[in-house]
This record gives C-alpha cells, sequence and structure tokens, in this order.
C-alpha cells in the first residue's frame, strides 16, 4: 500500500545532514566577477522595488519570476483569473530596456500570426515577384504570451523552436530573434472551461512554473486601496540590455562543486519512475519524471540564487530553493496520486527528504535516508 496523503504533505525540514566528506568551497572569485555580482544584486533590488510599486505582496512570485529572468529562462505563471499575473510581467518588461510584445492567446490564433508569414512582394518597377518575410509579434526580447492555454497545442507549437534555439524558420530560411529572448506565459487553471493541456514537450521548454496565489486579506485592502483612487504607480527602466546579458553571464560563472552537481541529478532521477530502481512513493504516484532539462535549471537557478544571497559558491540549500518551480511542471502524477490529492508539489517536499545529499554521488543517484516509511 503506498504512503497516505498526510505523510506526503507533512512538514518537511530542510537541515542539510553532515557530510562525511565536506564540500571544497573555491576561493576568492575574480574582482571583476565580485563587482558584477554586487552589481547584479543591486539591480535585483532596483527590480524588485519597482514591481513593488504596482504589485502588492507576492513575494515569493516576483522573486522566482526575477530568478527566471537573470538566468535567460522562460517563465509560466499559474493561476486563476484576476491576480495580476498580467500586470507583474508587462511591469517587469518595462524595469527592462528592451523591446516587448503582448499576445493574447485564443482559440482562433495561428501559428503565423506569432511568428509570422511569407507575403508576395511585387517590384513597382520591373514588376518582378518575390516573397517576403514579414516578422510577427514574437520578435521582441520579451513576450507576455497572455493566457497561453486558451489556444489549441497547434499554435502552442508555434513557440517550441524560438524558445529553444531563439529563432524562427520560415520559408525554409531562419530569423534570428532578438537577445536577449524571454517568453512569459500566463495560464489559467486547466479544469476551467475554454483551456488547452500544454504538451510535454511545451511545458518543458519553461525554465519555472510559478504558481499564483490569492492575496491574505491586508493585502487584498491595500490593493483596494491602491486601485479605487485616482491616482496610478509607474514603473521606470532599471537595467539595459547589454547590462542584463552581462549580468546573466556573471551568474553562469559562479563556481559549483561536484557534490551540488551530484544533488542536482539525484533528485532530477529519482522522479522517473521508467528509469532505474525508482523510489517506493514515485513508481506509485508519478507516471513521467523529469528529463535532463530539470538538473540544468536546478543549477542555473541555485547559482542565480545563491549570487543574490551574496555567496561566492552554490550550496544544496541553493538547489533546494528552486526545486519546486523546476520540478513540479516536470513531474506527471498519474490517476492514483490525483485521486488522493496528491501534487507534484507533496513529491517533491517528499524527495528533499528523502534524498541524502551526502550520498547522492556519482551518476547521480539518490541516497535514501530511509526508506522503509515509504
Amino acid at each position: 500500500m503506498g504512503p497516505t496523503r498526510a505523510a506526503l504533505t507533512a512538514g518537511v525540514s530542510l537541515r542539510i545532514p553532515h557530510f562525511s566528506n565536506p564540500i571544497r568551497i573555491p576561493g576568492r572569485l575574480p574582482s571583476m566577477l565580485e563587482s558584477k555580482l554586487e552589481r547584479l544584486r543591486t539591480v535585483h533590488s532596483s527590480m524588485k522595488g519597482e514591481l513593488q510599486r504596482v504589485i502588492v505582496g507576492q513575494e515569493d512570485v516576483l522573486d522566482e519570476l526575477l530568478l527566471a529572468i537573470l538566468t535567460r529562462g522562460h517563465c509560466l505563471l499559474v493561476g486563476v483569473p484576476g491576480l495580476a499575473k498580467t500586470l507583474m510581467i508587462s511591469s517587469l518588461a518595462k524595469t527592462m530596456d528592451l523591446s516587448f510584445n503582448r499576445i493574447q492567446f485564443t482559440p482562433d490564433l495561428m501559428p503565423s500570426d506569432i511568428t509570422g508569414t511569407e507575403l508576395l512582394h511585387i517590384d513597382p518597377e520591373t514588376s518582378a515577384r518575390s516573397f517576403r518575410f514579414e516578422a510577427g509579434p514574437l520578435f521582441a526580447s520579451v513576450i507576455l504570451a497572455d493566457e497561453i492555454n486558451r489556444t489549441p497545442p497547434k499554435t502552442q507549437a508555434a513557440l517550441l523552436e524560438a524558445m529553444q534555439e531563439r529563432h524562427v524558420t520560415s520559408g525554409g530560411t531562419t530569423h534570428a530573434l532578438p537577445e536577449p529572448f524571454f517568453v512569459l506565459a500566463t495560464q489559467n487553471p486547466i479544469e476551467q472551461e475554454g483551456t488547452y493541456p500544454l504538451p510535454e514537450a511545451q511545458l518543458d521548454r519553461f525554465m519555472f512554473m510559478v504558481q499564483v496565489g490569492y492575496p491574505d486579506a491586508d493585502e487584498e485592502r491595500e490593493i483596494l486601496k491602491r486601485t479605487t483612487g485616482g491616482g496610478s504607480a509607474e514603473v521606470s527602466s532599471v537595467v539595459s540590455a547589454d547590462e542584463l546579458r552581462e549580468l546573466q553571464e556573471a551568474i553562469r560563472e559562479l563556481p559549483v562543486a561536484d557534490a551540488v552537481f551530484d544533488y542536482a541529478l539525484g533528485l532530477t532521477r529519482a522522479t522517473r519512475v521508467r528509469a532505474g530502481d525508482p523510489l517506493p512513493f514515485i513508481r506509485e504516484n508519478v507516471s513521467w519524471g523529469a528529463g535532463p532539462r530539470a538538473s540544468q535549471f536546478l543549477i542555473l537557478g541555485a547559482k542565480a540564487h545563491a549570487a543574490l544571497a551574496g555567496r561566492t559558491h552554490v550550496a544544496i540549500e541553493d538547489v533546494r530553493a528552486v526545486a519546486k518551480p523546476v520540478l513540479r511542471h516536470r513531474i506527471v502524477t498519474n490517476f492514483t496520486a490525483q485521486a488522493e490529492g496528491i501534487t507534484s508539489d507533496h513529491l517533491i517536499d517528499r524527495l528533499i527528504e528523502e534524498i541524502d545529499p551526502a550520498q547522492a554521488v556519482g551518476a547521480g543517484l539518490p541516497g535514501v535516508r530511509d526508506q522503509s516509511a515509504s
């Protein structure tokens, strides 16, 4: 018999266990990199401050959204209508000196409405005819894909090449997208009327899935005060495209110990029910687990988290801090889990509790503290 919901949803201690072989901490970083990381923290603080001029509460959501931007990742915000998801993204775009386009996804939207199309051009002097590519709204640095699951998978798939290769192919010709390039999408809960499930390949392109919840009573009261009066706050740009690219590169230069790489691998590989010897509670509740992109995003997200915390190296706690937004949309639960109300977040909590960083070595195979409770 599998674990009960209470066992999976119980509070999880995030205490890092003692290491029999301590992680070797790298020495002092080059002064140029240190100055860039210091600038990174300043820019992050300024961007968050600008966002808080128009967004009340949602601290965790804003932090995860900014982490995705600073690591070149795409981000998917999921929540019921009316929680300011669109406002968050449009306001974030204003904090960066980048081009911005909003695409409203609807059931009748076609792929060419997003990427662009080949149009017939007639030369007025020679009457020569040729096809020319007319770029669509996708050709901007920041794309707000509003209510992305309101359009069928055929149109959603138009984003696959752009999000991965950062270019678009039309008529046999490849057209590069601006750099940097981000897709920041909003999604209504899948059970609502008029929505289409995002294909797994589409979901896997998003670095983070961020869950946006209801504000508490005090926050909602403040929202009422801000939005029912006569004034409105303006958001200012705080970072240019060139500086943003430099800061993104600085994050990637942050050193990572092998033990942290192994722990990220251990978390990802432990979600796979069809490979190796899965943990009992994973085998009983999961249909499909996370792929290699999850490990990559765990490390990149952990690097950004460590840099913003002022550390010169990445720790196990940094990987744990980004585990849920990275893994929750890459773990497909089965009917048993759904019937018992067990979500991917519950399973991630259990994995963090079960996998011992001191034993997740080599190929990233999980070291389990105590399988008898499973």
